[in-house]
């Protein structure tokens, strides 16, 4: 995006009137989640900005401001009541939580022998509802229409053949320079929409408060109007958000969100003034009055309701999951016997399928979990690329850049000219295909030459469209690979690390990993990735600790590092000794074939030939184990050979779920791996390896409990939000997406720019793949410690108090102990009956 932060500059000279209208304006923004593009598609919880609040007022906030549900129909619950996967203790607690004198049974019976037709809540009205409910004409979706294909223009990344906004204005500035020469509105029969534009201020906050006079909104109801027109723009405004996001995180200011929100409020007000309908007029000043207590207590009734069943839901699940825990055989040390390999997988609940395989194939290896980053937030700059991607999470700031490169044996200069011509080769073809006049070209004549490779596409012979990976490199250049740790520049950047960095990132990396002793012979960093064709949110199933990114160049980064003989002796001033044998090998999970690849095993002693072979031999029977577990959630039929077919999916253009993603997740558990090994997950826990007797002052601890615990709420979010309401929440059907600004999809040809995930991620068609059940968190150490941190980071203890996600600890047996009741307080948890 090449807009400038110049419209920041109108936020300098304003009236205290408009200081406090941009004070509203700003609280009013921090309440929209921010929004991934599709290069870098991260989980992001959708109520990130309400995380201050119990989730049960929340919800109705949500509710009355934009008609968004937090929880499904009664059905769904009343459903899993009479299966028995809510039991009437499960109600009963639920119940009891909101101090209601209702007993179970009494509140079904209520719930079902209520009217079937209930009726639609009301919510805070904007003027394009209004106007579309009295005059018949869906002028909602046409001022939704004409915003989304401004702002597609506007953020274009590239996608657009030509561009018709000018990006180096400030939104509110490019909109309106827009709006004033636009004749759509003027055709559409807002008559003079054009001359209104023109007299609104330039200044986007003066506009602001022109259209809220305008409009008439009272100004103790201004946020919540405010945040109304934001949710109706939900996409593009999310999107919005992320660039405020970002300028922020490195230093900036935001704004973005500001100004566009500011479009918003212009719209609605020229759109009440250029209809010039007396009846919309009317029926908007009644609207204004949908503040009343009464319409708040009718939506409080219908929610408060469905709350307790949500509630009564998450229980039952926590009733399950200690149970597993409770059948643990009692652990009475932690002693590490000499293993033939450790892996370090990432903390995602796919890898815990895959772990659980490995180890029951070979008891010689032990698997770790830690953030998919391994501590190493790089920018890595792959061959023959103009730009670095950021490879961390996306709470923290990227670190050191690190370009990729051809080892000794090979020349990285021809590699990566090689990689660039055909590159450039292939835009010039894509701009063939795409040009005004050539397109005629192309469809005609050459368009029949394609007909073979549609043919082996549709039958998974070939693969659709290139690797983004692997395009331009040979199998001779992807062998050559490898990592450039050494200082340069680039674009007139410092790349590489100096050696004392390379010390204690690779010190804070063994130590947060509990890897400082007892290192095997082989340790492996497995990064994972994914492989799936005509999926634009492919990225969304590879790595979010790696900032959607495959974990490929954090695992070669790490390993490069480890394997370093001048770091290691430098980690024994620091009491870390990596024996000499131990070799690091950077690894790539692909999570939707559960093959794993192995980069650096040149690095390997030469007399480690029959190890490596074992090793190989162990990931292969794993992800033969792990395909055929993951093949039951499939709903087709794959025949005999079933490696065969789930490998086929990741190439099948058609295919809809090319795996489940992290479908399912619900619960992380912080604790060493003998705690949960052994036990079936069921691929719906992130697990974190974490030995709290090491872990000097709890700073790990700390480590955990603010960065890999937000996020993976953020993950179990984005899949709750997801499911309760993928209308506002999720992206829809994914068999009418569109690509629109290189950035995001709509639905169809028009519309807002969808956020979250299609219907397809967490529905087969017949079934919910993913029950909506917020977080689980196990966390074995000093309940003294974890209470110490959440007093130290206010936004985490309000993810606990709030009911965002469920907070529980482990002691000393390997049972689930006590509860987080809120305010730092615990209680403990019964005995469980058998």
């Amino acid at each position: 995006m090449n807009s400038t932060n110049s419209g920041n500059n109108h936020f300098n000279t304003l009236s205290a009137k408009h200081e406090a209208l941009l004070t509203t304006m700003r609280q009013t923004c921090k309440k929209i989640a921010p929004l991934w593009s599709l290069d870098n598609f991260v989980a992001v919880n959708p109520y990130l900005g309400h995380t201050g609040k119990k989730f049960e007022d929340v919800a109705q906030e949500l509710a009355l401001a934009g008609g968004i549900h937090t929880t499904l129909p009664y059905e769904f619950y009343i459903q899993k009541y009479q299966e028995g996967i809510i039991s009437p203790a499960d109600l009963a607690s639920a119940l009891n939580k909101q101090n209601s004198k209702i007993d179970a049974a009494e509140f079904i019976k209520t719930i079902q022998s209520r009217n079937s037709k209930i009726e639609k809540p009301l919510t805070v009205p904007s003027v394009a509802n209004i106007a579309t409910l009295v005059t018949k004409k869906d002028w909602n979706r046409f001022v939704t229409s004409r915003i989304s294909s401004w702002a597609a223009s506007y953020f274009d990344a590239g996608q657009a053949v030509w561009s018709a906004s000018d990006q180096s204005k400030g939104i509110y500035a490019a909109w309106k320079a827009e709006a004033e020469i636009d004749l759509t509105p003027g055709l559409t029969g807002l008559k003079g929409f054009r001359r209104i534009i023109k007299t609104h201020p330039d200044n986007p906050i003066e506009a602001t408060q022109v259209a809220l006079e305008k409009l008439g909104i009272p100004l103790e109801k201004v946020p919540t109007y405010l945040h109304r027109i934001l949710i109706n723009v939900g996409g593009w405004s999310a999107y919005a958000a992320r660039l405020d996001w970002e300028n922020e995180l490195y230093g900036g200011h935001d704004g973005k969100l500001i100004e566009f929100l500011a479009v918003l409020c212009s719209w609605e007000a020229c759109l009440l003034e250029s209809i010039n309908n007396d009846a919309v007029n009317t029926k908007w000043h009644e609207a204004k009055e949908f503040f009343n207590d009464e319409a708040q207590f009718s939506i409080n009734k219908e929610l408060a309701n469905k709350l307790i069943l949500q509630e009564a839901f998450d229980i039952a699940a926590q009733r399950s999951l200690l149970r597993k825990f409770k059948k643990q055989e009692p652990i009475k040390n932690k002693e590490i016997k000499s293993v033939q390999a450790q892996a370090v997988f990432c903390i995602d609940v796919r890898s815990e399928v895959y772990r659980r395989n490995l180890e029951t194939i070979n008891n010689d290896i032990e698997t770790l979990g830690f953030a998919g980053f391994f501590a190493f937030p790089i920018k890595y700059v792959p061959l023959g690329q103009e730009v670095g991607e950021a490879q961390c999470p996306v709470l923290l700031k990227t670190g050191p850049t690190i370009l990729e490169e051809v080892d000794a044996s090979g020349s990285t200069l021809a590699v990566h000219d090689r990689r660039i011509q055909n590159n450039q080769v292939q835009q010039l073809w894509k701009s063939f295909k795409s040009g005004a006049v050539t397109c005629f070209s192309f469809v005609s004549p050459i368009g029949l030459s394609y007909l073979p490779k549609l043919f082996t596409d549709s039958f998974g012979m070939t693969r659709p469209v290139p690797d983004p990976n692997k395009n331009g490199l040979s199998s001779n250049d992807l062998k050559k690979l490898t990592v450039s740790l050494s200082s340069n520049t680039f674009k007139n950047e410092k790349t590489g690390i100096e050696l004392e960095e390379q010390i204690q990132m690779a010190s804070n990396a063994l130590t947060a990993m509990s890897l400082g002793d007892n290192l095997a012979p082989m340790v492996l960093i497995v990064g994972h990735g994914s492989t799936m064709v005509n999926n634009p949110h492919a990225t969304g199933y590879d790595c979010g600790a790696c900032g959607g990114h495959s974990g490929e160049a954090n695992a070669r980064v790490a390993a490069a590092v480890l394997n370093n003989p001048a770091v290691r002796q430098g980690l024994q001033k620091e009491n870390i000794f990596i024996p000499e044998k131990t070799v690091f090998l950077a690894c790539l999970h692909d999570t939707t074939t559960d093959e794993v690849t192995i980069f650096n095993e040149q690095d390997l002693l030469e007399n480690s030939v029959e190890e490596l072979t074992e090793l190989k031999n162990s990931l292969a029977l794993a992800g033969v184990k792990t395909r055929q577990e993951r093949a039951l959630r499939m709903s087709n039929d794959h025949g005999s050979n079933v490696s065969k077919s789930m490998i086929t999916r990741s190439k099948d253009w058609s295919q809809t779920r090319p795996e489940w993603g992290l479908a399912g997740c619900s619960a992380f558990v912080v604790a060493p791996r003998n705690r949960t090994k052994g036990i079936d997950l069921q691929g719906q826990s992130f697990l974190h390896s974490y030995e709290w007797e090491k872990d000097q002052e709890f700073s790990v601890l700390e480590l955990i409990m603010t960065a890999p615990m937000v996020v993976t709420s953020w993950i179990n979010l984005q899949y709750y939000g997801s499911t309760v309401d993928n209308k506002n929440l999720g992206s829809g059907n994914k068999t009418l997406h569109n690509v629109t600004a290189g950035i995001g999809v709509i639905e169809g040809f028009s519309g807002d720019l969808r956020v979250g995930l299609p219907h397809q991620a967490i529905h087969d068609g017949k079934n919910y793949q993913h029950d909506p059940l917020r977080l689980s968190v196990i966390i074995e150490a000093p309940i003294e410690a974890m209470n110490a941190i959440l007093k130290k980071n206010t936004a985490v203890q309000d993810l606990c108090d709030n009911g965002w996600l469920y907070l529980f600890a482990m002691n000393d047996g390997g049972e689930i102990s006590h509860r987080y009741s809120g305010s730092r307080s615990w209680e403990e948890i019964e005995p469980l009956v058998a």
